[in-house]
């Protein structure tokens, strides 16, 4: 059923050119609500917290992903690299709701905390807290630990805790699709909203001016038991069965294809739950998964079952900006 709703929503967002006029009424409405919560912020009458520390927040406008995390893992070794200590807070979509914040550990399992926060776990090097809360979340990084800078992943929508830096990442691709927002479109709010953010960080090729290119990068391939690595271009030799459970499936697929891979594509639902039975293919080709899948699979990998991890690339200005940013906010 998850299947069948994301490629109804998605035919609908960045192909169909009718259904989403049936659909004006509802956009209308939910324009209408994303305009008066913003109005009810600005006049305190919602409230929204101030913290000592600098808050960056990564989110995008669209519905599904666009490589929010991986940019925000970009950013927390970038920043610790030259001296701040970040702290990460995230949602943890996917893992079991909590009403308390949830500190990762090395022992943190997806189905606690969700499949992206043990990923920045993992790779950022950085303290994580995960809570539907993200106020909550950030002030509990303060409280128990020495991080002097926060970074959200994802909560662009997400007013009540205030933000110094505010970055929208775009799905180079397909864009913003119809341009209207839910449930016509996949736009959380208008594309008015661009405006104001500091930074529109762009999956791939930027198109405007003002757009910075942020680039995936991929060369290797990890065996999930073993944690063995080969170069990705090995895959090329045999055919190979490629899974995604991610906001956007195709671009992974796509970036196996241009480094000269034959894949059969599995695309799954974001966040998918996987079993066991959804990794058994015929013919019994390699597995190949994104990061993000692996987490989820750990518990029953075999032995042809590797994940294929990616890293980012950013221009140097991007980063002079932000500190520059930062800076202001610490003569505050």
């Amino acid at each position: 059923m998850n299947r069948l709703l994301s490629r109804l929503a998605n035919f609908v967002w960045y192909q169909d050119v009718f259904i989403a006029t049936w659909l004006t009424g509802f956009t209308m409405l939910f324009i209408d609500f994303v305009r008066f919560r913003r109005f009810l912020y600005r006049k305190g009458w919602l409230k929204s917290t101030r913290l000592a520390v600098p808050v960056i927040v990564v989110g995008n406008l669209t519905v599904g992903g666009t490589g929010k995390t991986p940019l925000t893992i970009a950013l927390a070794q970038h920043l610790r690299q030259v001296g701040y200590r970040p702290g990460i807070i995230s949602r943890g979509y996917g893992g079991r709701k909590t009403a308390h914040p949830l500190m990762l550990t090395a022992d943190s399992v997806a189905d606690e905390v969700g499949d992206e926060a043990i990923l920045l776990y993992r790779q950022s090097g950085c303290p994580v807290v995960v809570a539907a809360n993200r106020v909550m979340a950030a002030q509990w990084l303060l409280q128990h630990t020495d991080c002097n800078l926060i970074v959200a992943d994802d909560g662009l929508q997400h007013y009540a805790l205030q933000r110094t830096v505010e970055i929208a990442v775009i799905d180079g691709e397909r864009r913003f699709g119809n341009a209207n927002c839910l449930p016509g479109g996949p736009l959380r709010e208008p594309l008015e909203r661009l405006k104001e953010v500091h930074f529109k960080i762009v999956n791939g090729t930027a198109t405007e001016e003002d757009e910075i290119a942020m680039f995936i990068q991929a060369d290797s391939a990890i065996q999930l038991t073993t944690g063995q690595s080969k170069p990705l271009t090995e895959f090329s030799q045999f055919p190979c069965h490629a899974v995604a459970g991610i906001g956007y499936p195709p671009r992974f697929f796509n970036l196996l294809t241009q480094q000269g891979l034959t894949i059969t594509a599995h695309a799954f639902p974001d966040h998918h739950r996987f079993k066991p039975k959804d990794l058994i293919f015929k013919p019994s080709y390699p597995v190949l998964m994104t990061e993000k899948d692996a987490v989820k699979c750990q518990a029953f990998a075999q032995s042809d079952y590797w994940y294929v991890p990616i890293t980012v690339k950013l221009p140097d200005h991007f980063f002079s900006q932000l500190l520059a940013l930062l800076a202001q906010f610490s003569k505050s």
